[in-house]
């Protein structure tokens, strides 16, 4: 057993502690106190004191695509999503396969960035699983969603029978858990939604996500079956004339499909209003905020006082870096913090940890310190004579300052 001594010490699920206490062994957390004989230990535990940091779990990245690392700075900021979305698509025209060393290298750097960074558990969206083995091979816990895309109803079933296929190929559950996802409104059918629905409700512990209330080009196609998305299915030889616009908001148009649930993270929610949130909370579902990409793509800044304000479990993503300049938390914290002042700064470690864990299958495991959690503990630097620690670690903090307690 080993015993560690910090400055503060963050539990999460309780109270910053200051001068705090924490005993680990075999890799679990076996105690957290405020003083040494507050933390029951052997005789032959060993006192490690890591001085003047803040020790708390390892962060959660609940929302990014790692398979778009490649595209790092090269889709340019937009004033309008569907634009940016087309200048994606145009560049992802050029991508190498899915396996190459150019798309495998950005992957690594990608993980190794955001462990670098806190990170110990991911949420990844993937197209092409790549990232699977990748990530069972780091030091990351992840689910990563396997994102199908399929507008046309009638398509539906086939494309739920080749990803079931696949996913039946790959390894059991562990610590990288693989789920079907469907990406958005705009982009999948009633049908094919529905099947990944059914799909995960036939696995209780799995996860699913969904892109939702994002922009609002994605509100007028729901709104009235018209805008640029419907050009853009158009364009791509997509589009389903079949498909009747349903006439209400993201939110409402999932809950008639019978898609909202505890298992479901609903990215982004940029255009919901607060009945539409209210209506996530009822059901049990989390939201995603990936405030930097929303401002990177057009959409605008994410109401995130209203988020908090709705009670919704909110956890906290980077998105891809073909929208965002990196993978780490922290700048999402202090973008957060500026948009939202008003939010306790201990509410926005909350979702950076616990709420993250908790969305993505995993909170039993991570998110907080406490006993029989995984030992997953990152410390930040802090200087002297700092008495309000929360804040200061949502203020913007470097991977610089963030080392493991391994």
């Amino acid at each position: 057993m080993i015993t560690y001594r910090a400055r503060w010490v963050l539990p999460i699920a309780a109270p910053p502690i200051r001068n705090g206490w924490v005993a680990v062994d075999n890799g679990r957390i076996q105690a957290v106190g405020p003083d040494r004989r507050s933390v029951p230990r052997p005789p032959s535990a060993a006192d490690v004191d890591l001085g003047r940091v803040a020790l708390l779990p390892g962060l959660v990245n609940a929302h990014t695509h790692l398979e778009l690392c490649w595209m790092a700075g090269a889709v340019p900021p937009a004033t309008r999503f569907t634009e940016w979305v087309r200048a994606m698509m145009s560049r992802r025209r050029e991508q190498p396969d899915a396996a190459s060393p150019a798309i495998l290298d950005s992957l690594r750097q990608g993980i190794q960035s955001m462990r670098a960074s806190g990170v110990a558990l991911v949420g990844d969206v993937s197209n092409t699983l790549v990232s699977v083995s990748l990530l069972a091979e780091a030091a990351l816990a992840a689910t990563v969603f396997y994102e199908l895309i399929r507008f046309r109803n009638a398509e539906a079933d086939s494309v739920i029978a080749a990803a079931t296929e696949k996913l039946a190929t790959l390894p059991g559950e562990g610590r990288v858990r693989v789920t079907l996802a469907a990406h958005a409104p705009y982009s999948v059918s009633p049908r094919l939604f529905q099947r990944v629905a059914e799909e995960t409700r036939s696995r209780p512990e799995a996860r699913t996500t969904v892109h939702l209330g994002e922009s609002p080009e994605e509100v007028e196609l729901l709104a009235t079956g018209q805008g640029p998305w419907r050009g853009i299915l158009e364009d791509l030889g997509a589009w389903d004339e079949k498909w009747t616009a349903p006439d209400c908001d993201p939110v409402e148009y999932l809950d008639r499909l019978g898609v909202l649930g505890p298992s479901l993270l609903a990215v982004h929610g940029v255009q919901l209003s607060r009945s539409a949130l209210d209506r996530l909370v009822s059901r049990g579902a989390s939201l995603v905020t990936c405030p930097r990409s929303n401002r990177h793509v057009g959409v605008g800044d994410p109401p995130v006082s209203r988020f908090y304000a709705s009670g919704v479990a909110v956890a906290i993503g980077t998105d891809s870096l073909a929208s965002a300049p990196d993978l780490s938390i922290w700048p999402e914290l202090a973008r957060l913090h500026q948009l939202a002042p008003d939010v306790p700064a201990s509410r926005l470690l909350d979702s950076a940890t616990r709420i993250g864990a908790y969305a993505l299958g995993f909170g039993a495991e991570f998110g907080t310190i406490e006993p029989g959690k995984r030992a997953a503990l990152i410390a930040v630097a802090l200087p002297s004579d700092l008495e309000d620690v929360e804040t200061f670690l949502v203020e913007g903090i470097e991977p610089s300052q963030v080392s493991w307690v391994e």
